[in-house]
């Protein structure tokens, strides 16, 4: 990771330093972040107050009625912890059925499941935090309180937003309308937006760790909210949840451990396609070879994680099978030199915001967190500025599928977030929101790092493609034409596009070097990111 290669012109120089970093995608939250670990917080600490504040200045990916999950390297082991939340217990596929639905809407109440993020963030604050949760969600507060002013990519996504919740149909919707446009449209960049009720909710969040929005006054609120539309969500379905702390998974990439969550959510997908391109000798980025290899592992990967893939609880192979030695060359034999169309193997036989934090005591924390499809449901629960997510969409209504809807049951995930080790080591947390892009732009970031060299920031601002189905890929405007039209000889759908906001991801990273070490990150330059460190 050479400190000097910078092999795109456009790409911004890394940041460094030597004490403490945040990195995230809106830079009122990353100062916020840096601000708690000034005052003697650790980098959970920071972590979730950067969390937090991203609820307040970028409500276009994110809120406090969302999931989370979170990697967090500290004493010299990294943890994992799931804060996505179940189907609701009176929710079943019949009941849909019944109600004359044959797949999930993605708007409204039917697919909104248990928030985990509020429980997530005191869970963490709990465990690993030096500063009261009151102290850590202040500057979240301060910003919802007094207000701030909107930045250009987030103004962008809001106006796109407003479009499409303009043509919703629905008197639950409205108060959507009250919080995130007010004044008859979404705020333009450099307007100042207040939101008075999502600062006596973080209030009331910080003072009792999250009690109050599952047991409490927050928790009565959402129930009174959902008994007026008869939605499936109740407040006992509140009560009832706990964020699970899980072991990580991981494999080896040329002497790496790659670090992801175990499913319910999809880093297995990067993984399996690391595993994959293990067998390869790829020395060079920009060469039709290597990102048709690139492109072949990552459909493979989609195919088995859409087949197999959902609540662990619920899959009937294990994650040893997908991602066993056998299988995965198994898998790796089917890259030939034209693109194939993926179907899952057999392997028995064999709207979102990301964060990442680092602290002077070696602590590091890989988060993120999302309402899903920009503004999630679209509902917000009245008087509180509690934006609900729509995570229960990814069921299937197929009960034969992997991933079928039941009472009580964690959907596929698609928010991810991505750690790196090496020799017991850690090298520090990255990152990429964005749906099915991120397991896509994991994988890209962590061989641009790994087998092409590049430092922090050029990793992240390379040309990114992505596969969208069958064999069409998406590339951004800036990807080498050649290669492109290479591509396309062997037998791969190209499109390419000019909106690279939307449709390539947003991501962060950090890097720890284990001799010196000093702290080295990148931010995404597709959004208004940006590193803060001292």
């Amino acid at each position: 990771m050479d400190p000097l290669y910078q092999p795109y012109p456009l790409s911004r120089k890394p940041v460094y330093a030597e004490k403490g970093m945040v990195a995230t995608s809106q830079p009122l939250a990353s100062q916020a972040g840096l601000d708690i670990l000034k005052k003697g917080g650790n980098a959970i600490d920071a972590a979730i107050a950067t969390a937090a504040c991203l609820t307040v200045v970028e409500p276009t990916g994110n809120g406090i009625g969302g999931d989370a999950f979170a990697l967090v390297w500290t004493k010299g082991k990294l943890h994992g912890l799931n804060a996505s939340g179940p189907a609701p217990r009176s929710l079943s596929i019949d009941a849909l059925q019944d109600a004359g639905y044959d797949e999930i809407p993605e708007r409204g109440w039917i697919p909104v499941t248990v928030p985990g993020q509020p429980a997530g963030w005191a869970e963490l604050s709990k465990e690993f935090g030096k500063l009261p949760l009151t102290e850590v969600l202040e500057p979240a507060i301060h910003y919802a309180e007094h207000g701030f002013p909107v930045s250009p990519v987030i103004a962008h996504l809001w106006s796109d937003a407003y479009g499409t919740f303009s043509a919703l149909e629905g008197e639950e919707f409205r108060s959507w309308f009250d919080m995130f446009a007010s004044c008859g449209r979404a705020p333009k960049a450099g307007e100042i937006f207040r939101s008075p009720d999502q600062a006596r909710t973080l209030r009331d969040i910080a003072n009792t760790n999250a009690e109050s929005f599952y047991r409490g006054e927050l928790a009565d609120k959402i129930d009174q909210f959902a008994r007026q539309y008869d939605a499936f969500l109740t407040s006992d379905d509140l009560a009832a949840y706990k964020p699970e702390w899980v072991e990580p998974i991981s494999v080896d990439y040329r002497g790496y451990n790659v670090w992801q969550i175990p499913p319910n959510g999809h880093g297995i997908v990067g993984l399996q396609a690391l595993k994959m391109l293990n067998g390869f000798q790829l020395n060079e980025r920009d060469t039709v070879e290597t990102h048709h290899k690139q492109m072949e592992a990552i459909k493979l990967s989609f195919a088995d994680a859409m087949t197999y893939v959902t609540d662990r609880r619920y899959m009937d192979v294990s994650v040893e099978q997908l991602l066993s030695d056998s299988y995965m060359g198994e898998r790796r034999n089917l890259i030939g030199d034209s693109a194939l169309t993926p179907e899952a193997g057999n392997p028995k036989m064999g709207g979102t915001v990301y964060l990442a934090t680092a602290d002077n005591d070696g602590n590091m924390v890989s988060f993120i967190q999302s309402n899903y499809m920009g503004f999630g449901s679209g509902l917000v629960v009245p008087e509180t500025g509690i934006s609900l997510h729509n995570r229960g969409h990814d069921f299937s209504l197929d009960p034969s599928h992997a991933n079928a809807l039941q009472p009580g049951k964690k959907t596929y995930h698609t928010i991810i977030p991505g750690f790196l080790t090496k020799n017991n080591q850690a090298i520090g947390p990255f990152g990429v929101m964005g749906g099915m892009m991120q397991p896509q732009g994991h994988m890209q970031m962590i061989m641009n790092t790994i087998d092409f060299n590049l430092n922090p920031q050029a990793a992240l601002d390379a040309p990114r493609w992505r596969w969208m189905e069958d064999k069409t890929i998406l590339l951004e405007k800036t990807f080498p034409s050649h290669l492109a039209h290479a591509l396309e000889i062997k037998g791969h759908n190209i499109e390419i596009t000019t909106n690279s906001i939307g449709n390539f991801g947003r991501g962060q990273i950090i890097w720890r070097d284990p001799e010196t070490g000093t702290l080295t990150g990148g931010s995404e330059s597709r959004t208004d990111g940006m590193v803060t460190a001292y």
